[in-house]
């Protein structure tokens, strides 16, 4: 279907068309096919489930997508693509699990690794010419940092050289990474396509035919194939993505406004507020500002750590973009010790503004 909205591609994509099948894509917990024409082995073919999700996020994205095990498998097959020797630029701020890989493969000898922080665009324009892999993070992760991923990607780079972005946070319905001119767009569909904290999967989407076939190869020869009932619990969750996430972001911005008046509260990162360092170039490359609030406590970390455990609505737990509002301290988690200790990142979930800013308000006025 063309010149349909993504609200509508969401709920109208990747369903069975064949009179008399099912409204829903069914699981299909299949190993092997029969013989012929078609697909043959589950590993090597894909299965309907999986290719209901590709549909979703490609036709979102704007290219076409590989599901994978996990958002890290994504990321690791995209890493899988450099050759000995490759140079990596990864940002100052961005998730652990990326700077874990990158860091590893440096420890082997298969490449080498620069940092950049996410503003300096001008940092990013000179490595594109050197760096094999620029990998961008926008916004990142905790300090949701905006990069200006139009400017970067419209910079002369190395040949062959692969501008990746992890799109994770924004959502394909905030930002298009491969419509900025960016080479593939990596998605954790544990987070807000599925929506539900109850799946692990991820999705890498690129509109370039060989990058495109190099992932699905990938795949195969790594087994990091995403689970049957976990395909079709991100393709019901994708169905409800737009009105999650118009939600939680309205209730995000409200709520940032209100934790940056509180006088518990010393900074608030998030791109909707006119202070947050790259607001400006957030207004012009992002569609919404998102559900993702992270903002720094008086009293440090243990004051910190009694906020989190005071919440009775806002969960206190790992990972984020679900219907349920979570939050941890990030200086706590291994590789994010650089952080200030005292930093809180809230992720907000579609629960009533006024009942997470009473929990939120009751837990910060009684931490000691």
């Amino acid at each position: 279907m063309d010149n349909i909205k993504p609200e509508s591609w969401l709920v109208s994509a990747g369903r069975p068309t064949e009179i008399g099948s099912p409204l829903n894509v069914p699981i299909v917990p299949a190993s092997n096919f029969l013989r012929g024409d078609g697909r043959a082995y589950s590993r090597d073919d894909g299965t309907p489930t999986w290719e209901a999700l590709e549909e979703i996020v490609g036709g979102l994205e704007g290219g076409r997508a590989v599901a994978f095990a996990s958002g890290m498998a994504a990321i690791a097959a995209v890493f899988d693509q450099l050759s000995a020797g490759a140079t990596i630029v990864l940002p100052n701020d961005c998730y652990q699990g990326v700077v874990g890989l990158a860091s590893a493969g440096v420890a082997k000898g298969y490449w080498q690794l620069e940092r950049i922080a996410v503003e300096d665009t001008e940092g990013w324009i000179r490595a594109c010419s050197t760096a094999d892999l620029i990998w961008l993070e926008s916004p990142s992760n905790p300090l949701l940092t905006v990069a200006d991923i139009e400017v970067i990607c419209s910079a002369p780079r190395k040949p062959g050289a692969v501008v990746a972005v992890d799109n994770t946070f924004a959502t394909p319905l905030n930002q298009q990474p491969l419509m900025l001119g960016a080479t593939v767009s990596l998605q954790s569909a544990t987070k807000f396509i599925g929506g539900h904290s109850d799946l692990l999967a991820g999705v890498a989407t690129t509109s370039d035919d060989a990058l495109y076939q190099a992932l699905r190869t990938s795949r195969e020869l790594s087994g990091a194939t995403p689970g049957t009932l976990e395909a079709f619990l991100a393709v019901r969750g994708a169905r409800t993505l737009a009105l999650r996430l118009k939600q939680a972001e309205q209730t995000a911005q409200l709520l940032a406004e209100r934790l940056e008046k509180h006088p518990k509260v010393t900074s608030v990162r998030y791109p909707g507020l006119p202070s947050h360092p790259t607001h400006t170039t957030a207004k012009r490359v992002l569609k919404g500002f998102g559900t993702i609030i992270s903002f720094d406590l008086l009293g440090g970390a243990e004051f910190a750590d009694s906020v989190c455990r005071n919440v009775r609505l806002v969960r206190h737990a790992t990972s984020l973009g679900a219907v349920e509002s979570t939050m941890e301290r990030r200086a706590a988690i291994q590789g994010q010790e650089h952080l200030p200790p005292s930093l809180l990142r809230l992720s907000v979930g579609i629960e009533d503004v006024e009942d997470i800013w009473n929990d939120l308000n009751s837990a910060i006025s009684s931490a000691c």
